[in-house]
């Protein structure tokens, strides 16, 4: 697959939005996908984080060394099953926040 078989997703950062990423973005003639102001909605990424989260949750780490081997070990926990599960959800969060007209949805 080339990266023009993709729609690129970004959130509102301002790195995003600048003027310079956006002309990056024409110029590789790569597409991005219109994203709504205020919508974690279509972020699949905020989901992987909830899911580490709840990995480590338990765990309370009392040093910094204990937090980040914690957070190593729930990221590698995670499947690429769950990965793909949470990319091919793509459509129906779309369809979902079109229906909802914007407003918040399950996702």
């Amino acid at each position: 697959m080339r990266p023009s078989d993709f729609i690129f997703q970004q959130d509102l950062a301002p790195a995003h939005a600048a003027k310079s990423t956006k002309d990056w973005f024409t110029k590789k003639q790569l597409e991005v996908l219109a994203w709504p102001a205020n919508s974690p909605d279509l972020n699949v990424i905020e989901n992987l984080w909830a899911i580490v989260k709840r990995k480590i949750r338990d765990r309370k780490p009392t040093t910094l060394d204990q937090l980040k081997q914690n957070i190593a070990t729930a990221w590698e926990a995670v499947s690429a099953e769950t990965c793909d599960k949470l990319v091919k959800s793509m459509p129906r969060r779309l369809q979902a926040v079109i229906q909802a007209k914007g407003a918040a949805t399950k996702y």
